[in-house]
């Protein structure tokens, strides 16, 4: 759907940041993650995710740099178990973890022309600093706009400055979900989602020339063997929104399942197989009814 006329930043309440510092901090990260670390710059920031060893979700997150700092923009709900789960493989790599949720604020700045509000380039990304903290533009898609890492007391009036309004959750998950995009454990199963059936490497979350990571040979294996069964896909709905994890039926066959959704539209995994059908004709989700659309980022 078509980003705000305005350009506008929203503060998410869930969003938080954990800080990872000392100087085995990158080699650390890079055993780990979905996306090769030492692109990492106060001029560019990634996305990336941890895995299971058997190649499942478990967290997905931004890393950017800010002077000796990595900063992990993850969800916040969701940040204690990140930080556990990184911890286990810290062993004697001279490594800290901190929780920066109380320092730093998250912003999502999107619509009209914010990525020129900014300074920043249309650029999966690219980054700058920003008074004490730094702007970057979203790596997934720039059509997505740009997030912020900045202080609590400062976010607002540096973002306002900059001229933008103050915008909400429903206006981005409107943009969000018009171009495809996954928002993190309400869209990808815990324990359950394979990465290129939710989009990440067009969304430029995994690095195929990077060495090992947990679990890159289920990864690589699903890529290099064609693998991918189902894809996570916008969906135009009619009728009350599906609650996630309504099943989508093509009659009496089962096709696809529910994500999340807002305001006629929502993401759902569909079996390719159905795509076209289900495209033309619709599925059928409780009392709604649905139409995938391949987002014009993806290949299959």
């Amino acid at each position: 759907m078509p980003n705000p006329p305005d350009a506008v930043f929203f503060l998410p309440q869930s969003r938080g940041v954990i800080a990872v510092e000392g100087p085995d901090s990158r080699e650390f990260l890079q055993g780990l993650i979905s996306n090769d670390v030492r692109r990492v710059t106060e001029e560019q920031a990634i996305y990336a995710a941890l895995l299971t060893p058997q190649g499942r979700y478990l967290h997905d997150f931004f890393v950017a740099a800010l002077g000796d700092s990595l900063l992990l923009d993850c969800e916040a709900v969701r940040r204690d178990d990140l930080k556990r789960r990184l911890s286990i493989y810290r062993l004697r790599s001279k490594v800290t973890l901190a929780d920066a949720t109380d320092r730093l604020a998250v912003a999502l700045v999107f619509g009209g022309n914010a990525l020129e509000r900014l300074g920043l380039p249309a650029e999966p990304g690219r980054a700058r600093r920003l008074g004490d903290g730094l702007v970057y533009v979203d790596p997934r898609l720039p059509g997505l706009g740009a997030r912020a890492l900045l202080p609590h007391d400062a976010a607002a009036d540096l973002l306002s400055k900059a001229g933008l309004a103050p915008g909400d959750q429903d206006q981005y998950d409107r943009l969000r979900l018009g171009l495809g995009v996954p928002d993190g454990s309400r869209d990808l199963p815990i324990e359950k989602a394979i990465l290129l059936e939710n989009g990440f490497d067009e969304l430029h979350g995994v690095d195929w020339q990077k060495g090992c990571y947990i679990g890159q040979e289920l990864t690589a294996r699903t890529k290099y063997r064609g693998l991918v069964r189902k894809r996570l896909l916008p969906v135009e709905i009619e009728g009350p929104a599906p609650e996630p994890g309504t099943k989508l039926m093509l009659g009496d066959q089962e096709v696809g399942e529910m994500r999340s959704a807002v305001d006629g539209l929502g993401l759902a995994m569909i079996r390719l197989e159905h795509f076209e059908k289900a495209s033309a004709d619709g599925a059928t989700a409780g009392a709604a009814r649905v139409k995938p659309r391949r987002p014009d980022w993806a290949s299959f």
